[in-house]
């Protein structure tokens, strides 16, 4: 005990703040630790100082880069979930819900916009993310015109680069719930006159929609598990990049918002983490900025942010796989 007391109560080791008997004890200590420099060990060797390991080891998905370290961001592109939807099993769209969450999103994204400032909204080709593109727009809209801004939001736009991951079947590659709805038809053919063994693209879409049928996350089994007839991941992130990249080329938008399907989304950013975030709610977005130079980009997802390569796609191989040739 005693010698802890005498521990506790010794001088500071930096002689000033030894002799300076009006600071504070907390801060004469503090002044002392300074002086000092606590070896770092591995593997027996002495590799540096506390301070300097801390530099060398931090992330920067953990320790953001200070605002004039970063360069100047060219483009903000939102990828957004589309709203609550009335059923994956048709083409029916959003609930009244669903509405009103892409209503607010707009709203929401009307705070990140400026005076003099070019919107540009696209959509995949499915009911349900074109009517939240459009409630989005609306919102936009709203918000816009209450704040006093001046900016151009831009008309809806279709794009097949943000469509959903789609099923290989008999009449064509087919977006995942029009190939539920041919699944289903053909599954009653199947059952009702006993045909025989079933194709291999009736037993993955048996497989994926069995998991949510279950309650389970088919959307992980798609990301984990090779499926013969199902669109890779990595294709349906290549598609997404050149859609990016190509809305950046065609306008000079500073923003572009996009209303898409959860499963691509999660697999950018899965791709961009290294690590599998978890499904997005509806009309939560993945963030995308890109900087100046083309080079790099950052991509922000719940409170992460990890900078990330802006991939050559024609430096790419091609995919084996030519049903979802690009």
């Amino acid at each position: 005990l005693s010698r802890h007391l005498a521990r506790r109560t010794a001088a500071p080791a930096d002689p000033a703040a030894r002799g300076d008997e009006s600071l504070p004890l907390y801060l004469r200590q503090h002044r002392g630790r300074e002086h000092r420099s606590d070896p770092v060990m591995y593997d027996g060797n002495v590799v540096g100082s506390a301070r300097a390991w801390a530099e060398v080891t931090r992330t920067k998905e953990i320790v953001p880069e200070r605002r004039d370290q970063l360069g100047d961001v060219e483009c903000d592109v939102y990828l957004v979930r589309h709203g609550e939807t009335q059923g994956y099993s048709s083409e029916s769209g959003l609930t009244p819900l669903g509405s009103w969450q892409a209503h607010r999103r707009g709203q929401e994204l009307a705070r990140r916009v400026t005076d003099g400032m070019h919107v540009e909204l696209l959509c995949a080709p499915t009911n349900r993310a074109r009517q939240t593109a459009e409630h989005v727009r609306r919102g936009l809209l709203d918000n816009v015109s209450l704040f006093g801004r001046e900016a151009a939001i831009g008309e809806l736009r279709d794009s097949a680069d943000f469509r959903n991951f789609e099923v290989a079947t008999p009449a064509g590659p087919r977006d995942v719930t029009s190939a539920f709805r041919q699944y289903q038809r053909e599954m009653e053919k199947y059952e009702r006159v006993g045909l025989g063994e079933r194709p291999g693209w009736l037993v993955d879409v048996d497989r994926f929609w069995g998991i949510q049928k279950g309650g389970g996350d088919p959307i992980t089994h798609w990301l984990t598990m090779p499926m013969m007839y199902f669109e890779p991941p990595v294709s349906c992130v290549r598609r997404f990049w050149r859609g990016i990249l190509a809305a950046r080329e065609r306008s000079d938008a500073k923003t572009v918002v996009v209303a898409t399907h959860s499963g691509p989304i999660r697999a950018f950013a899965t791709l961009a983490m290294g690590y599998d975030p978890g499904e997005p709610f509806n009309t939560e977005f993945v963030r995308v900025r890109l900087l100046a130079g083309g080079t790099t980009a950052l991509v922000l997802y719940r409170n992460r942010v990890q900078e990330v390569g802006v991939p050559d796609l024609d430096a790419l191989p091609p995919s084996a796989d030519r049903r979802f040739q690009e």
